[in-house]
């Protein structure tokens, strides 16, 4: 049996078939809560905030654009959500664009490199930060980060990459 994609589910949702967005939680949960995770910092509120990415799935299900990708839709809720909160906040004047934070670091199984890398992934500017995580961790292709981010694929390419010279550099340098 093939496996229905990503799209025809979310249809069946926005038909009124709730009961399909069950699928798509068990396909996004874990990677929206890692994204906001590793731009956060922040266990507790990563938790809320996607809980919040899947009611607003619900509440807006009807505004889904069926000739769009799934996955640039729901990160783009999980971005707009993370920056809704930090305003709400006002812990910082740019909101997502220069919020500073706290990463805290993986359980007992990290290791030196990975620490490192994390300590220099959270100095970056939050805009960087953020093209690394969505590319790399993520594995959201360019495309995708195109639509969500508002921009070309051009262009985020050369963001990308730009942003993985600024990692290296910083990664290479002693602390």
């Amino acid at each position: 049996m093939k496996q229905m994609t990503d799209e025809h589910i979310m249809q069946k949702v926005a038909e009124g078939n709730v009961a399909m967005l069950q699928i798509l939680f068990e396909r996004y949960h874990k990677q929206i809560y890692i994204f906001l995770y590793k731009m956060s910092g922040d266990k507790m509120l990563s938790e809320d905030l996607t809980q919040e990415v899947f009611y607003r799935l619900i509440k807006y299900k009807s505004s889904y654009n069926f000739d769009k990708k799934f996955v640039t839709w729901i990160y783009t809720i999980a971005r707009n959500n993370l920056n809704t909160h930090y305003q709400r906040q006002k812990e910082n004047h740019l909101a997502l664009e220069g919020f500073e934070h706290k990463l805290v670091e993986p359980q007992a199984s990290k290791n030196e490199e990975y620490s490192h890398l994390m300590n220099v992934l959270n100095r970056m500017e939050a805009s960087d930060r953020e093209l690394l995580i969505l590319n790399r961790f993520q594995e959201i292709k360019y495309a995708e980060m195109a639509e969500i981010l508002g921009s070309t694929t051009g262009a985020v390419k050369t963001k990308v990459c730009r942003a993985l010279k600024k990692l290296k550099t910083l990664y290479l340098q002693k602390v």
